[in-house]
């Protein structure tokens, strides 16, 4: 039997060194997280495994054998390269939008500790009154530390008389301990806490704390969530560890200030902490699936599948008998020429 290399022999073999050598990588990178430094030589023997068994397809197709096993065995090796292909993809294509909303879940929590919290503290006025006196309050604060106007100016002025409106009681005007608006912020949203609360000791501090600590996740997240790509990738873990540790810190706290009757808290989990692992990357996906999703999985398809369907689909049954080549590219038609008389 005469066997030649042909052009589609050159073709598909270059495809395949190609697609299999970016599977190789990609499930390098993704069978690390179960493997370690073991994980460069599993990827490499799958990727040769793949490799072999093209070539097997190919000879198997042009002397027209069975290639059922052979595709059985091809999908069940490039199986593995695919799952850790994936994940691999996935987690470098969806790791920002993975922390990203985590950061604003956290922002969230935050957000509904501290309106629970506030909901199960007593006060002097009715809730709607509450409500607006604590948002006149922080407004306050805001404009009392603002940078282009710092202290009691007119605008701070303006938002007192709203709060004695409100209350129908005095706020006293406290001066600054040298330029420490910051401090001059705090006592002023101190004295109005005491104006409208019937609170503890313990419940005055830890609304105290929850806000303090509210502001100023808020304001962490939003300026991280202003850098680059590179830079949320670097940094984004590091803040989460830390925002929800205080965060279950101050849950567990208003619980025990509270009381279980009042409040019951969920300490809350780090799921960013899984970015990376295979399961997460699946099940990430399937819950938000969507066009990213879709890109990546048929990425992955693409790496591993394509070129067996390619192979299948090119060659001819028997074709080293038929044109000495197998490739359909190089078919030569054969035949009697009849010339009329005339």
């Amino acid at each position: 039997m005469n066997k030649k290399l042909t052009p589609a022999d050159l073709f598909l073999g270059i495809l395949a060194l190609l697609l299999i050598s970016v599977s190789f990588y990609q499930t390098w990178l993704g069978l690390q997280q179960i493997f370690g430094p073991a994980s460069f030589v599993i990827a490499l023997v799958l990727s040769l495994l793949l490799l072999f068994l093209c070539w097997m397809l190919r000879n198997a197709k042009l002397e027209g054998k069975p290639t059922g096993s052979l595709v059985g065995i091809y999908i069940f090796i490039a199986s593995f390269c695919f799952i850790a292909n994936f994940n691999a993809l996935y987690t470098r294509f969806m790791k920002t939008d993975i922390y990203t909303d985590e950061l604003r879940d956290i922002n969230k929590n935050f957000t509904t500790l501290e309106n629970d919290v506030e909901s199960k503290l007593s006060y002097k006025y009715n809730k709607l009154t509450t409500q607006n006196i604590e948002i006149k309050k922080k407004q306050l604060m805001e404009q009392i530390k603002d940078p282009g106007n710092k202290g009691i100016g007119t605008r701070a002025q303006s938002l007192i008389r709203d709060i004695e409106k409100l209350t129908g009681q005095k706020v006293d005007l406290l001066t600054p301990v040298g330029s420490d608006y910051e401090d001059l912020s705090e006592r002023m949203g101190h004295q109005i806490d005491n104006m409208i609360s019937d609170l503890s000791p313990d419940e005055r501090a830890l609304k105290t704390d929850l806000n303090n600590s509210a502001l100023k996740w808020n304001k962490n997240i939003q300026d991280l969530l202003l850098l680059s790509k590179k830079e949320k990738d670097e940094m984004s873990q590091g803040l989460i560890d830390e925002s929800l540790a205080d965060y279950n810190k101050l849950g567990s706290r208003a619980q025990t200030v509270l009381g279980n009757e009042k409040i019951h808290f969920e300490p809350a989990v780090s799921q960013t902490q899984q970015v990376g692992k295979i399961g997460f990357a699946f099940e990430h996906a399937i819950k938000n699936f969507g066009m990213y999703q879709f890109v990546v999985l048929a990425g992955c398809i693409l790496l591993d599948f394509v070129i067996v369907i390619i192979i299948l689909l090119v060659t001819s049954p028997g074709g080293y008998n038929r044109n000495n080549g197998g490739s359909v590219f190089s078919n030569k038609r054969s035949g009697k020429t009849i010339i009329p008389n005339n």
